[in-house]
């Protein structure tokens, strides 16, 4: 990772460089990875119509610029054993961000946390194994926090991933 990057992987704005302009071999090189992230070299390569080492070369480059963050699996939480899930919105005192976001970081089934403007700072994503440990989590762990003000719980009672895949494009421009 770049020595502009901080510790958590985001990127600090002010030591950014400027986004290099993605062709359209790169947009359909991450429209292909973004469906399939197991997709060899070869069936990359096949696909957008470049050889093997030009794949190769544009996907190394599309990860060292941060525009490929990483690759990961696609979880259905209910079957993996976290049947609650649900969004916690938080109130948190003012530039506390970096200090609250390691903290939820480490909670267990935090999946998504979001710096958000509106009624509340912070819109944060979880999955339990159920409704007890959710409780737990929720008045144990998140309002324990100092920074941490007040917080609302939504469950989630069905989701919907939408995903990339082959019967939704993604839209690249």
């Amino acid at each position: 990772m770049a020595a502009e990057q901080m510790a958590d992987g985001v990127e600090d704005p002010g030591q950014v460089p400027p986004a290099r302009p993605l062709d359209a071999i790169d947009r359909d090189i991450l429209r292909l990875l973004q469906t399939d992230g197991r997709a060899s070299i070869r069936s990359v390569a096949d696909r957008v119509h470049v050889s093997r080492a030009n794949a190769y070369a544009r996907i190394n480059r599309l990860i060292d610029d941060g525009v490929i963050r990483g690759f990961s699996a696609r979880v259905n939480h209910e079957r993996a054993g976290q049947g609650a899930s649900a969004y916690i919105t938080l109130k948190i005192v003012q530039n506390s961000w970096r200090t609250v976001r390691e903290q939820l970081q480490a909670l267990p089934g935090a999946t998504h946390i979001a710096l958000v403007s509106g009624d509340f700072d912070v819109l944060l994503l979880v999955h339990t194994p159920d409704n007890r440990s959710l409780r737990e989590l929720v008045l144990t762990r998140i309002q324990a926090i100092p920074e941490v003000l007040s917080t609302r719980t939504l469950l989630v009672f069905e989701e919907t991933d939408l995903g990339p895949g082959p019967d939704r494009p993604t839209e690249l421009s």
